[in-house]
């Protein structure tokens, strides 16, 4: 067994099983239908990963610039179809600058890998300054209503997919501990195909804010009205939604 920090999204193994883990799904579509209905120009993609949905805004015709802090996963997002389009940044939201952007996103839940409300309102600030007055930022962030860590346990977690580049692996989460809206959790990551049957096993953190909590943190950075749903139908959020999905407004 290798156990490792967090490495989801530096580990070239891991990464290159992102993609089968996180496919095109019902959060894509939502973010693509959201560009599209509010007519969205230029996109910015902040914690883009692979680049799955950036380049596909890319392709549809939207201007899009991709933030994302691991090399490994901008590696494959530029060899995307529709990665020639998009601008690609390694690094932060605080590198964008003004851009005078319509539309922001943060999918994948990566509003909870700020652990920290410096970095979480830092990282508010920098989309706020990216887009245009009257422009929009989008994410989602797990329901802390619902207990969700209570399942990642082996017994509920386990499952097995199929990589059509390193074959079958056996994934499911351990929980070691929640305390105080952060929960630590471990990933299992057993390469079937492999004789010896080692496991990476990477250690990670999420901060579960609630809905108060990051209505809060959005008016802080000065979003003046944000809609809420509960679901990607766009359902609003009720006490069994298992998502916290916000589409703020800058002034």
């Amino acid at each position: 067994m290798v156990h490792t920090p967090d490495t989801h999204y530096t580990d070239a193994g891991l990464v290159a099983l992102y993609d089968t883990l996180n496919p095109f799904a019902a959060d894509t579509r939502f973010y693509i239908d959201l560009a599209e209905r509010t007519k969205s120009v230029r996109i910015v993609d902040i914690g883009c990963g692979t680049g799955l949905l950036a380049a596909e805004l890319a392709r549809r015709g939207h201007a899009v610039t991709g933030v994302d802090p691991s090399s490994a996963m901008l590696e494959i997002a530029r060899q995307r179809p529709g990665g020639e389009r998009v601008e690609w940044i390694e690094g932060d939201a605080t590198q964008l600058g003004a851009l005078n952007a319509d539309l922001a996103l943060m999918t994948g839940h990566v509003a909870q890998v700020f652990l920290d409300d410096a970095s979480f309102d830092a990282t508010l600030a920098a989309a706020y300054a990216a887009l245009r007055p009257g422009g929009r930022l989008a994410f989602e962030s797990r329901n802390p209503a619902l207990s969700p860590w209570r399942a990642w346990t082996p017994q509920q977690s386990r499952r097995v997919i199929d990589d059509t580049r390193v074959g079958p692996v056996e994934i499911w989460q351990q929980l070691i501990e929640a305390t105080d809206g952060i929960v630590q959790f471990d990933t299992h990551h057993r390469f079937l195909r492999d004789s010896d049957g080692d496991a990476i096993v990477s250690t990670s953190e999420l901060r579960f804010r609630t809905q108060t909590e990051l209505d809060d943190a959005l008016r802080k950075a000065g979003f003046s009205t944000t809609r809420w749903c509960g679901d990607w139908s766009g359902h609003p959020v009720d006490p069994a939604s298992r998502e916290l999905i916000a589409v703020a407004t800058r002034d």
